[in-house]
């Protein structure tokens, strides 16, 4: 059965899409078809680091909700970020937003069908024969978010060890909780490597109530790559590569116990 996955952060700049990025090629690898919706609208880029150019003419989640295509014409065979294929059914798709300007602002101004984008999820799970979606959120509260959020069967949260990231997570916390999403986990990116990340780890699952899969430390290599890339794939030995390749194992075990 196919798992709809929302990775999703409050405030901007936790790193989300790189992290989405990351943790559904790893699940690719494991003998997946993934899928990667970019959901992000007003600020997408997530294909950037698939070296996804969405050219003029090229068709994006943009064109599905205005009724100009069908969502699996605008999804992409990225696979070729892989490097090698763990079997043959291994598969990454990416459906990406448009970066036309026109485009984001008839987003911001006009809005989109929350119902249509939910029908496309499951057409794409359909005609792809996928066994994950990885929903890449807007940040923020929204209605695309919390449809976003009603519709998986699991919901990662990003944030940062920083007193903003906190209260907004809080919120989001509760707002999951509300629409009761069956599995929520937590990951906190870019903490300084000076951290006791055991004990951060605990004081964060003790704040919110909810089990934080992973902490990644902030890390310059990550920065060098500045989203020229999969960043697993590039470092494939990376201390942060081996946390994330962790991360992915736990999604994809049926059972997960943190």
């Amino acid at each position: 059965m196919s798992k709809i996955i929302s990775i999703h952060s409050y405030r901007g700049g936790t790193g989300k899409s790189n992290t989405t990025a990351n943790i559904a090629t790893l699940v690719a690898r494991q003998g997946n078809r993934v899928g990667i919706i970019d959901t992000d609208l007003p600020s997408p880029g997530i294909h950037i680091l698939f070296g996804l150019a969405v050219k003029q003419g090229d068709r994006t989640l943009n064109d599905f909700l205005w009724g100009k295509s069908k969502i699996k014409d605008a999804a992409y065979d990225v696979s070729y970020v892989l490097e090698e294929q763990e079997t043959p059914n291994t598969k990454v798709y990416l459906v990406p937003a448009s970066v036309k300007i026109n485009d984001i602002s008839r987003i911001l101004r006009e809005g989109f069908d929350p119902e249509l984008l939910f029908q496309g999820y499951q057409q794409l799970i359909k005609d792809l024969k996928l066994d994950y979606l990885f929903i890449d959120t807007h940040p923020g509260l929204s209605e695309e978010t919390l449809l976003s959020l009603t519709v998986s069967q699991m919901v990662l949260l990003i944030l940062r060890p920083d007193q903003q990231d906190f209260q907004g997570t809080a919120v989001t916390v509760d707002v999951a909780r509300r629409l009761k999403v069956p599995q929520m986990f937590l990951i906190v990116n870019k903490a300084l490597p000076e951290y006791n990340f055991e004990q951060m780890c605990q004081q964060v699952k003790a704040t919110y109530n909810v089990p934080v899969l992973a902490i990644l430390p902030d890390s310059p290599d990550m920065l060098r790559l500045a989203s020229q890339g999969i960043f697993s794939i590039k470092y494939q030995n990376h201390p942060i590569t081996k946390v994330l390749q962790k991360i992915a194992k736990q999604i994809t075990n049926k059972t997960v116990t943190i």
